[in-house]
């Protein structure tokens, strides 16, 4: 699908100018102390409770499975030329594959469903989704991968989006890895999931970053990437991205990958850029599986702006790594009690976090 158009209707933002912004606070005071961290991308808070890792563990221990190391499996429904579930048959592919999900959760056409009687509301949802093989070598993950053919990936979301954005406003692409986060085949491959509306994460992000562009008259992105740069929160950075544990996280080890130009979708991304988010994104995978030397579990997406054809200057395309582990490739978070009944909370700060995947060589070993 390379080379379809991008129907991307917004105003490009000028890049942040030169103007030296002040390093953010220091998180000195905050070590070891419980407190609460803003994430201003959804308006929300998070408790971090530092240090709750060296408590006595007697949990649940998920002792992963060793991975099965075979380029082509003749079980695997997503193999080249192997036969799906649905009865159709692979092509014989030998890079990226796209095609239409089998068992789809939104299709094309929700029909004239839906009711609002004022306290019981329903209506109907649309959309597509589409299955994305990153390989066709079965025992090669995305950060596996060289960095040409990670780039190809990315051309492939980027296609993706420019054409499914034509007809829906949200083009979500995610990849769950792992069992450990659901996926229901250990082939590399992601998902793009097109809809009909903007959902709940995507109208809370355009709300507050619109907040703070007309508060401001800068994007909420831009601004904190740069009050980020060659920080403690810092994973990986180059000159067009930066990868970093964001100071509000909430999940261990998550990251937010942050394009440092002014676009806004996939497909507004030129060739360099596209190159270097290929090289970052394979850096910052193989950290996290030299982590706990475990092949990580993550969900990882990509948050575009709405593709509805209204300007929007405030948005900064990005992408979020949620992984779950937490103090070994057995030990993972949990989110429960007090995290379903009350508010987010997390065991380490985003420092300390960072400052362990920095740690990690970011090449296969």
């Amino acid at each position: 699908m390379t080379g379809v158009a991008s129907t991307v209707n917004r105003a490009r933002v000028p890049v942040p100018s030169s103007v030296a912004l002040p390093p953010p606070p220091s998180t000195d005071g905050l070590a070891g102390r419980a407190h609460r961290r803003y994430n201003p991308l959804i308006d929300e808070w998070v408790l971090v409770s530092a240090g709750r890792t060296q408590r006595p563990w007697l949990g649940g221990v998920d002792e992963p499975a060793a991975p099965t190391r075979v380029a082509y499996d003749p079980m695997c429904f997503l193999c080249p030329g192997n036969e799906r579930s649905s009865g159709e048959a692979n092509p014989p592919y030998a890079g990226v594959h796209a095609f239409t999900n089998d068992f789809p959760a939104l299709e094309p056409q929700s029909g004239a469903v839906g009711f609002d009687d004022g306290l019981f509301r329903a209506v109907g949802a649309a959309g597509t989704c589409r299955v994305i093989c990153y390989s066709a070598a079965h025992d090669l993950s995305l950060g596996e991968l060289p960095p040409d053919r990670i780039a190809a990936v990315i051309d492939v979301w980027a296609d993706e989006s420019a054409e499914l954005g034509q007809r829906d406003p949200w083009v979500q692409i995610f990849e769950n890895r792992g069992a450990a986060m659901g996926a229901s085949s250990p082939h590399p491959h992601g998902q793009v999931w097109a809809s009909s509306i903007v959902p709940r994460e995507g109208a809370r992000e355009d709300a507050a970053q619109q907040t703070h562009f007309e508060r401001s008259g800068s994007v909420l992105l831009a601004d904190y990437v740069e009050r980020e740069r060659r920080g403690p929160r810092v994973v990986e950075e180059n000159e067009e991205w930066s990868a970093v544990v964001p100071f509000w996280a909430v999940w261990p080890f998550e990251t937010l990958l942050i394009a440092r130009s002014a676009a806004g979708s996939l497909p507004e991304l030129d060739r360099s850029s596209r190159a270097a988010l290929a090289d970052l994104l394979r850096r910052v995978l193989a950290r996290y599986d030299g982590l706990f030397d475990t092949p990580f579990p993550y969900s990882m997406g990509w948050h575009q702006a709405p593709f509805d054809g209204r300007s929007r200057p405030w948005w900064r395309l990005h992408g979020h790594v949620y992984p779950p582990l937490l103090r070994s490739a057995a030990v993972r978070k949990h989110m429960v009690g007090y995290e379903l009944l009350s508010e987010s909370q997390r065991d380490l700060t985003a420092e300390d976090a960072a400052c362990r995947l920095r740690l990690v060589a970011p090449t296969r070993r």
